[in-house]
């Protein structure tokens, strides 16, 4: 259980890593991390290099006994406010498009789903003694439904979408439209069953599992062809997105015995039963 906690990590600990890495390569940032309104930022090269070097470094302190914690839980909340500051406000404001398309909200999702991967990751970690958790230790056994609502929005997504996802499908699946529709069934069924805190362990493990398995069958053929061509490297940083998905839901598998927010309606359940 312990290594494979540890995996979970690495898993996700790596894609931060090379999202870094990729930070300085092509000067900007990756736009699941800062919306389209980067292009209006003051020395936007400067201040993508410092983020990438702050994502390397959080990737590398994951790994560190005693540092890995804190590094995560800082992420989540870095995450969340570019999140909401970049992302969410020009959704509201600026997209022309109808905001109902799910197609328009990929980018933010990853980043959501990012975040959740760090609350994930530091939640794993032994938790702090009583009476010194700070607000984002405290948000962290939520931090789950942030990856989880992605992933079922993705499952939704491959149902929508799916005359435009079979081209995805390894030429030599047979029956690609079969695989689009099982993939969103189980992406979205798998989401909705852990969010409500439905036999955790087994379906986070295997939600885990099929990601892990799209590694290799979907994103590392295409990633091999062609690694840092296509919108800044994106086949190179979403395998490593599907790698740290994986690795996030690994860590719900092996960490989380019960859905934070069902435990705290049964507590107040009982504390209103008990005190009528």
């Amino acid at each position: 259980m312990r290594k494979l906690i540890i995996t979970g990590r690495a898993f996700y600990a790596s894609a931060l890593i090379v999202n870094g890495l990729q930070q300085f390569y092509f000067g900007t940032f990756r736009d699941v991390f800062f919306s389209v309104y980067q292009k209006y930022l003051p020395l936007l090269n400067i201040l993508s290099y410092l983020f990438g070097l702050y994502l390397v470094i959080t990737g590398v302190l994951i790994f560190i006994p005693g540092k890995g914690k804190k590094a995560s839980l800082v992420l989540g909340g870095v995450f969340i406010t570019l999140l909401l500051g970049t992302h969410i406000t020009y959704e509201l404001i600026s997209e022309p498009n109808k905001l109902y398309h799910l197609g328009l909200w990929t980018t933010p999702l990853k980043e959501l789903a990012l975040a959740g991967g760090a609350f994930v990751t530091g939640y794993s970690f032994d938790a702090s003694p009583a009476g010194k958790k700070g607000f984002l230790e405290r948000l962290a056994p939520y931090g789950n439904l942030f990856f989880l609502y992605t992933i079922t929005s993705f499952g939704i997504s491959h149902i929508v979408y799916a005359p435009y996802l079979v081209g995805n499908v390894p030429g030599w699946m047979a029956n690609p439209d079969f695989w689009v529709a099982f993939t969103g069934v189980t992406l979205a069924g798998g989401g909705i069953a852990i969010i409500l805190g439905i036999r955790i362990r087994i379906i986070a493990l295997l939600l885990a599992l099929q990601i892990f398995l799209w590694v290799w069958l979907v994103h590392v053929p295409g990633t091999l062809a062609n690694p840092l061509a296509a919108n800044r490297g994106n086949l190179l940083a979403s395998a490593f997105d599907a790698l740290a998905f994986s690795g996030t839901a690994l860590l719900i598998a092996m960490t989380m015995k019960k859905q934070q927010w069902v435990e705290d309606i049964e507590n107040w359940g009982e504390r209103n039963q008990s005190a009528s």
